[in-house]
């Protein structure tokens, strides 16, 4: 009793210092009385908040006394929380009586967004919020209550916190070290098993991807209540038990009832780890759910550029047309977002599919107007497009032929886009808002009525020689028309404006 009394004077005394501390910096640093107030407020709200952590007198007691307190107080919670139902009651011992109680106050950071965790955490009481960051600004996406946990993704998916979690009221909450989960769910071979499968129901539940339950489990299941195979595991993210699973023969293009495979599940999510692993074991990366879509079109759609430009370097070696069949696909359905998306990888807008068909071609095949003027306006050869194999121009009504003639002579291009000089060589070109006059053609030699940029280096060149010429001839400056000086144009690949310094 002696030592509570003196270990209560002491925490007295460090919260009085406490006090004069952050009193004398609201002084020194001319604060405005509501900053002064919130400072005092928060400090004496974690000062209570300490105060009702009892950890200290519990590692006081014995073994078994504080194993009797935990139990009483936390083991009905323990066993509703959702990762350790139906495991055995002595399991849930070991866990129970490895927990450390805390009382965390309100709007504090338990977990920040991508931190590797160390700990997980179990909410007895209080609220706590689930926050995303998206650069700009924080949105909360959910709550936590009693019996609710946090940090198991980390601890079972090896991989970074999605969010912030972030507590809203004065809340108690259980800690348990990862390191420790691990070596209870090592010294229980059958409950590791349950906690696995309640981790993946989980993940598929919160994932939106119920169709994964039922399936047939195969020769390496897990049970029957949730398929322990690849499709489940990739879509929690966890590429070291999905590199398991690989190990042991197990095959890595099987697919669900939608047709999708675990690359397409891991390639929509954006798991970089789980896409390299079904890569270097040879899955197959051609192949096509029920709606025609492949992983690398789930890659793009989803906007995961870096799993998209691995999937890309893979795909293009056993499918040439990669490109072609991508572009094609999103002109098929009218996709705009998602062909900007495809030419800011530096996918050629003129690439030809299986069927030989361009991305404008299948546009205007389709009726895809807006894909159509999009395509048209970001270099695609109109000439490609109306050519088809027997010489017959493609069906299309909602983009009259004339409308593609004025927009090629006024079209601006906004990304990158690939320009064929010859076979054996291209040459990527940035071109940033720069539209052609009426009655302006540019020819190279085997793409036409794109425009032909110089590169950085034949203008710094040009300059020097003091002949400065531009792409685009303005009417109104040079008052040069169609009957202009036709010395003024040199060579059939370059459009030679006025000197600017004239």
């Amino acid at each position: 009793m002696t030592n509570l009394v003196v270990e209560g004077t002491r925490r007295t005394m460090e919260f009085r210092n406490s006090i004069r501390a952050a009193s004398n910096f609201v002084c020194r640093n001319h604060l405005p009385p509501r900053l002064q107030q919130q400072i005092l407020a928060y400090m004496c709200l974690k000062f209570r908040a300490e105060s009702l952590n009892q950890q200290q007198l519990m590692d006081q007691l014995p073994k078994s006394i504080c194993k009797s307190i935990c139990e009483h107080l936390f083991l009905p919670v323990v066993k509703e929380v959702y990762l350790f139902k139906g495991i055995s009651r002595e399991a849930q011992l070991l866990l129970v009586t490895k927990t450390k109680p805390e009382y965390i106050p309100p709007k504090e950071d338990v977990i920040v967004q991508n931190e590797a965790a160390d700990d997980v955490y179990i909410v007895v009481s209080g609220e706590v919020e689930i926050v995303y960051f998206n650069g700009e600004r924080e949105e909360v996406m959910g709550k936590l209550g009693t019996m609710d946990i946090f940090g198991e993704v980390s601890a079972l998916s090896d991989r970074p916190q999605t969010f912030t979690f972030r507590t809203r009221t004065l809340s108690q909450l259980l800690r348990l070290k990862q390191a420790t989960l691990r070596e209870v769910m090592q010294s229980k071979p059958d409950d590791s098993a349950l906690i696995v499968r309640n981790f993946l129901k989980h993940q598929i539940e919160v994932h939106d991807m119920k169709d994964l339950l039922g399936e047939s489990t195969g020769a390496g299941g897990c049970g029957n209540i949730v398929p322990c195979n690849l499709l489940t595991v990739a879509a929690t993210g966890n590429a070291g038990f999905l590199e398991d699973l690989l190990k042991v023969g197990m095959d890595p293009d099987v697919g669900d009832s939608k047709g999708r495979t675990a690359l397409h599940i891991a390639a929509s999510k954006g798991y970089e780890g789980c896409v390299q692993a079904l890569l270097m074991h040879g899955c197959n990366i051609n192949i096509k759910d029920a709606q025609g879509n492949t992983a690398l079109w789930q890659a793009i759609a989803a906007r995961h550029h870096k799993v998209f430009s691995n999937l890309y370097h893979v795909a293009r070696v056993s499918n040439p047309r990669a490109a072609g069949d991508l572009l094609c696909l999103a002109a098929r359905r009218g996709d705009v977002d998602t062909l900007r998306e495809l030419l800011k990888q530096g996918l050629d807008v003129d690439t030809e599919d299986h069927d030989g068909s361009t991305a404008l071609r299948v546009a205007l095949s389709e009726g895809q107007a807006d894909a159509a003027r999009f395509l048209v306006m970001n270099g695609a050869s109109v000439d490609k497009a109306d050519l088809d194999g027997d010489g017959s121009a493609p069906r299309q009504t909602t983009v009259p032929a004339a409308e593609l003639r004025e927009l090629v002579k006024r079209r601006e291009v906004g990304h990158p886009i690939t320009i064929y000089d010859s076979p054996a060589s291209t040459v990527t070109h940035e071109i940033g808002q720069r539209a052609l006059a009426p009655g302006q053609h540019l020819q190279g030699p085997s793409v036409r009525e794109k425009p032909q940029l110089r590169s950085r280096q034949a203008h710094q060149s040009s300059r020097h020689d003091g002949g400065v010429q531009n792409h685009h001839r303005r009417e109104a400056e040079g008052g040069h028309g169609e009957g202009a000086d036709p010395e003024r144009r040199r060579g059939g690949d370059r459009l030679v404006g006025r000197d600017p310094g004239q």
